[in-house]
Protein backbone atom coordinates (compact mmCIF):
# COMPACT_ATOMS: atom_id res chain seq x y z
CA UNK A 1 0.00 0.00 0.00
CA UNK A 2 1.04 3.58 -0.52
CA UNK A 3 2.26 5.24 2.69
CA UNK A 4 -0.26 7.96 3.56
CA UNK A 5 0.97 8.56 7.11
CA UNK A 6 2.39 11.99 6.24
CA UNK A 7 -0.82 13.16 4.57
CA UNK A 8 -3.12 15.54 6.40
CA UNK A 9 -6.42 14.19 7.72
CA UNK A 10 -9.28 15.96 5.95
CA UNK A 11 -12.98 15.51 5.32
CA UNK A 12 -13.31 13.39 2.17
CA UNK A 13 -16.39 12.50 0.19
CA UNK A 14 -17.12 10.70 -3.05
CA UNK A 15 -20.18 9.89 -5.14
CA UNK A 16 -20.31 7.20 -7.81
CA UNK A 17 -22.86 6.12 -10.39
CA UNK A 18 -23.98 2.89 -12.07
CA UNK A 19 -26.94 2.05 -14.30
CA UNK A 20 -28.64 -1.32 -14.73
CA UNK A 21 -30.43 -1.46 -18.07
CA UNK A 22 -33.60 -3.56 -17.73
CA UNK A 23 -36.49 -4.00 -20.15
CA UNK A 24 -39.70 -2.19 -19.12
CA UNK A 25 -41.62 -5.48 -18.95
CA UNK A 26 -39.13 -6.76 -16.37
CA UNK A 27 -39.18 -3.49 -14.42
CA UNK A 28 -42.93 -3.89 -13.98
CA UNK A 29 -42.33 -7.26 -12.30
CA UNK A 30 -39.92 -5.93 -9.66
CA UNK A 31 -42.57 -5.63 -6.91
CA UNK A 32 -43.47 -9.31 -7.42
CA UNK A 33 -39.88 -10.55 -7.28
CA UNK A 34 -39.82 -13.86 -5.35
CA UNK A 35 -36.38 -13.02 -3.89
CA UNK A 36 -37.69 -9.81 -2.33
CA UNK A 37 -37.37 -6.14 -3.21
CA UNK A 38 -34.25 -5.80 -5.41
CA UNK A 39 -33.98 -2.07 -4.72
CA UNK A 40 -33.87 -2.42 -0.94
CA UNK A 41 -31.49 -5.37 -1.05
CA UNK A 42 -29.21 -3.57 -3.54
CA UNK A 43 -29.05 -0.50 -1.30
CA UNK A 44 -28.01 -2.56 1.72
CA UNK A 45 -25.52 -4.60 -0.35
CA UNK A 46 -23.91 -1.39 -1.63
CA UNK A 47 -23.50 0.07 1.84
CA UNK A 48 -22.04 -3.20 3.13
CA UNK A 49 -19.65 -3.40 0.16
CA UNK A 50 -18.36 0.14 0.75
CA UNK A 51 -17.23 -0.99 4.21
CA UNK A 52 -15.40 -4.03 2.77
CA UNK A 53 -13.61 -2.32 -0.13
CA UNK A 54 -10.12 -2.93 1.27
CA UNK A 55 -10.91 -6.67 1.42
CA UNK A 56 -11.97 -6.71 -2.24
CA UNK A 57 -9.43 -4.38 -3.90
CA UNK A 58 -5.77 -5.31 -3.38
CA UNK A 59 -3.63 -2.62 -1.71
CA UNK A 60 -6.66 -0.43 -0.96
CA UNK A 61 -6.43 1.22 2.46
CA UNK A 62 -8.97 0.12 5.07
CA UNK A 63 -10.98 3.20 6.04
CA UNK A 64 -13.29 4.02 8.89
CA UNK A 65 -16.27 5.44 7.02
CA UNK A 66 -18.39 8.06 8.72
CA UNK A 67 -21.20 7.78 6.16
CA UNK A 68 -22.27 5.48 3.34
CA UNK A 69 -25.53 5.55 1.43
CA UNK A 70 -26.80 4.14 -1.84
CA UNK A 71 -29.75 5.62 -3.70
CA UNK A 72 -31.46 3.10 -6.00
CA UNK A 73 -34.22 4.38 -8.30
CA UNK A 74 -36.32 2.83 -11.03
CA UNK A 75 -36.40 4.76 -14.31
CA UNK A 76 -38.08 3.96 -17.62
CA UNK A 77 -35.04 2.08 -18.98
CA UNK A 78 -33.67 0.54 -15.81
CA UNK A 79 -32.32 1.22 -12.35
CA UNK A 80 -30.05 4.17 -11.56
CA UNK A 81 -27.68 3.82 -8.62
CA UNK A 82 -25.81 6.65 -6.90
CA UNK A 83 -23.60 5.95 -3.91
CA UNK A 84 -22.29 8.52 -1.43
CA UNK A 85 -19.44 7.84 0.99
CA UNK A 86 -17.51 10.07 3.41
CA UNK A 87 -14.81 9.92 6.05
CA UNK A 88 -12.24 12.02 7.86
CA UNK A 89 -8.98 10.48 6.77
CA UNK A 90 -5.66 10.59 4.99
CA UNK A 91 -6.84 9.03 1.75
CA UNK A 92 -9.93 9.37 -0.40
CA UNK A 93 -13.10 7.31 -0.56
CA UNK A 94 -13.48 7.08 -4.34
CA UNK A 95 -12.95 3.30 -4.35
CA UNK A 96 -15.51 2.85 -1.58
CA UNK A 97 -18.11 4.83 -3.55
CA UNK A 98 -17.35 2.93 -6.77
CA UNK A 99 -17.46 -0.42 -4.98
CA UNK A 100 -20.81 0.46 -3.41
CA UNK A 101 -22.32 1.38 -6.79
CA UNK A 102 -20.87 -1.71 -8.50
CA UNK A 103 -22.07 -4.17 -5.87
CA UNK A 104 -25.51 -2.55 -5.75
CA UNK A 105 -25.74 -2.96 -9.54
CA UNK A 106 -24.59 -6.59 -9.32
CA UNK A 107 -27.22 -7.20 -6.66
CA UNK A 108 -29.98 -5.81 -8.89
CA UNK A 109 -28.73 -8.13 -11.63
CA UNK A 110 -28.63 -11.12 -9.30
CA UNK A 111 -32.14 -10.52 -8.05
CA UNK A 112 -33.61 -10.05 -11.54
CA UNK A 113 -31.59 -12.45 -13.71
CA UNK A 114 -34.32 -15.11 -13.53
CA UNK A 115 -36.63 -12.65 -15.29
CA UNK A 116 -34.23 -11.66 -18.08
CA UNK A 117 -30.70 -12.72 -19.01
CA UNK A 118 -30.12 -9.62 -21.21
CA UNK A 119 -29.86 -7.16 -18.31
CA UNK A 120 -26.79 -4.91 -18.64
CA UNK A 121 -24.73 -3.10 -16.04
CA UNK A 122 -23.56 0.18 -17.55
CA UNK A 123 -21.89 3.47 -16.77
CA UNK A 124 -19.95 2.81 -13.59
CA UNK A 125 -18.03 5.99 -12.88
CA UNK A 126 -17.03 8.56 -10.28
CA UNK A 127 -19.43 11.51 -10.15
CA UNK A 128 -17.46 13.66 -7.75
CA UNK A 129 -14.98 13.69 -4.90
CA UNK A 130 -13.96 16.29 -2.37
CA UNK A 131 -11.03 16.73 -0.01
CA UNK A 132 -7.41 15.81 -0.09
CA UNK A 133 -4.31 17.22 -1.72
CA UNK A 134 -5.57 16.77 -5.28
CA UNK A 135 -8.62 18.90 -4.54
CA UNK A 136 -12.16 18.48 -5.70
CA UNK A 137 -13.42 16.73 -8.84
CA UNK A 138 -16.87 16.93 -10.39
CA UNK A 139 -17.90 15.14 -13.58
Amino acid sequence: MVDVSAKQTTQRTARAHAFVKIRPSVLKKLPENPKGNPLEIARIAGVMASKKTSELIPLCHPLMLSHADVDVRVETKGVRIVSTVSTNGQTGVEMEALTAAAVAALTVYDMTKALDKSIEIQDLYLLEKTGGKSGDFKR
